[in-house]
């Protein structure tokens, strides 16, 4: 595992996200990214990583990569790329970055499982009685009871080396949730004082929900028309 900075930024908040279930962390890190504009200041680099390049706007984009918004003292870690057997590893990495840096805490966001389909509810986590303070005003529960994963719980696991907070939000499904993303979105901008507009997320999961919807209509109506056994055929589930 290789990690490379170009710049070092002092007592900087770092956020993590990474691909999970409804892609809560990618969506959300890109999308404070973009309106936060942050800009790249390295990455994290392993031959166990998968080799994909993105490129955006004409430049190449690192599939772990490190971005910095200055107005803010916020480094925002972005990822691509499906991380699962190298958790202990990335977490190691970011630990790096923290103390390297001596940043005032990371943030992981993780997207939750749920059947709760007629509401979304957000929870937090945090080693630090302040931060827990400061959280429980936003609209998040505290997380009393649960089970974590993947790079976040290895950063929870090294939480007596570092200040970590967590703050996590349900979905039912395994497709990109964007209502879910505006959801955590909504808690960091509180907590953070952010200045960053949740609503443009939620209008975007409205249009993509009605263009699911409308997909998985067509694919039904053909499935009754094609099927030559008369059985409708669901792709969905």
């Amino acid at each position: 595992m290789e990690l490379k900075l170009k710049e070092s930024p002092k007592n900087p908040i770092i956020i993590e996200g990474f691909p999970g279930v409804g892609l809560i962390g990618t969506i959300t890190t890109e999308y404070l990214i973009k309106h936060l504009k942050a800009k790249p200041i390295g990455f994290i680099k392993s031959e166990e990583i998968a080799p994909i390049a993105a490129v955006h706007e004409g430049k190449v984009v690192q599939p772990l990569e490190l971005y910095y918004v200055k107005s803010k003292n916020l480094i925002i870690v972005h990822s691509l790329v499906d991380v699962r057997g190298i958790e202990w590893e990335i977490a190691d990495a970011l630990t790096e970055v923290y103390k390297k840096l001596k940043a005032k805490e990371i943030i992981s966001i993780e997207g939750i499982m749920s059947q709760n389909v007629t509401s979304i509810n957000t929870y937090f986590y945090s080693n630090n009685s302040t931060k827990t303070k400061k959280l429980a005003d936003s609209s998040a529960k505290p997380l009393k009871e649960g089970i974590l994963m993947g790079v976040t719980a290895a950063l929870l696991l090294h939480s007596k080396d570092i200040n970590t907070t967590g703050v996590f939000v349900e979905t039912h499904t395994k497709l990109p949730d964007s209502m879910a993303s505006a959801r955590i979105i909504e808690i960091l901008d509180v907590y953070l004082g952010l200045g960053v507009d949740y609503k443009p997320l939620e209008k975007a999961a409205a249009e993509f929900e009605n263009k699911l919807k409308d997909y998985v209509g067509k694919v039904e109506k053909n499935a009754d028309k094609t099927d030559v056994h008369n059985k409708k055929v669901n792709y969905f589930g």
